[in-house]
């Protein structure tokens, strides 16, 4: 019998691409770590910064809201990323899809707020290792020195003419998130392996 929608196993955009990522990793010496972080719950969250909506989800989530332009919050498993004055990116770890939109939405009560469940629209891709600042650098305009784009920042940007949204991880050791639309997620770790080979042979 064939596999249908509501019984097929969850497949990630790069399965096919995993053994190709380690074999990266391995032969770097170091150098870079490349990894797919599949199904992490993602919210689209927007209300007014200034409205009682906005204390009441950061009481709910454990985490304020950033309200910093490219700024980054993160309380235990639950990541808050600033996409723009009324929007965040709410993440947290797979498999919590349900209780996190509940728990904004009911902390929200009757104050208008707009969730919206994004995490099947992206996958992401850890960037991490000594030269991951120098492999990003190839295809993204942005200084990513750490004085400029440190622990705790995140932007809206293009990585190899991909839309991206980048995080820098809280330690420098642990290296970047790069959120990327499922559908280019397989250009992207093409571009990340090709531009890695002068460490990886």
């Amino acid at each position: 019998m064939a596999d249908t929608a509501l019984t097929a196993p969850l497949r990630s955009p790069l399965s096919h691409a995993a053994d190709r990522l380690a074999a990266a990793t391995r032969t770097s010496g170091g150098a870079v770590r490349l990894a797919e972080l599949p199904f992490l719950t993602q919210f689209n969250v927007r209300l007014d910064p200034k409205g009682a909506a906005a204390d009441a989800v950061g009481l709910a989530l454990g985490l304020q809201l950033p309200v910093e332009p490219g700024t980054v919050v993160r309380a235990g498993e639950l990541t808050a990323l600033w996409l723009g004055p009324d929007e965040w990116l709410v993440v947290g770890p797979p498999g919590g899809r349900r209780g996190l939109e509940s728990r904004i939405r009911e902390a929200a009560g009757d104050e208008p707020v707009s969730v919206v469940d994004v995490s099947a629209q992206r996958t992401t891709l850890l960037v991490a290792g000594p030269r991951a600042h120098d492999l990003l650098a190839h295809g993204c305009s942005l200084d990513l020195h750490p004085r400029v784009f440190g622990p705790g920042r995140c932007a809206q940007t293009t990585l190899g003419r991909t839309q991206v949204v980048l995080v820098a991880r809280d330690d420098p050791r642990a290296g970047f998130w790069v959120l990327v639309r499922s559908s280019f997620a397989g250009y992207l770790t093409d571009w990340l392996l090709d531009a890695a080979v002068e460490w990886t042979g």
